[in-house]
């Protein structure tokens, strides 16, 4: 049990330092405008979309599971 926690709290922790890095790497007010703009690891606009597509799958599996059941 400990195990499974640990790697869920690692990967929450990845993500978090991962975009704690992007907004960093982007931000101007962290950086200062003459500064060079770092790329980021993640393309967040993406992540979201891709995000959008997995939670839309999985409500689309409840419905039709619970659909059948009932």
């Amino acid at each position: 049990m400990r195990t499974l926690f640990g790697m869920i709290l690692g990967c929450l922790l990845t993500i978090a330092v991962v975009y704690m890095h992007d907004t960093t790497a982007t931000s101007t007010v962290a950086n200062g405008p003459a500064t060079a703009q770092q790329a980021q690891i993640v393309n967040w606009d993406v992540a979201a979309h891709e995000w959008g597509r997995v939670s839309d799958r999985i409500r689309l599996a409840w419905t039709r599971l619970t659909a059948n059941v009932g």
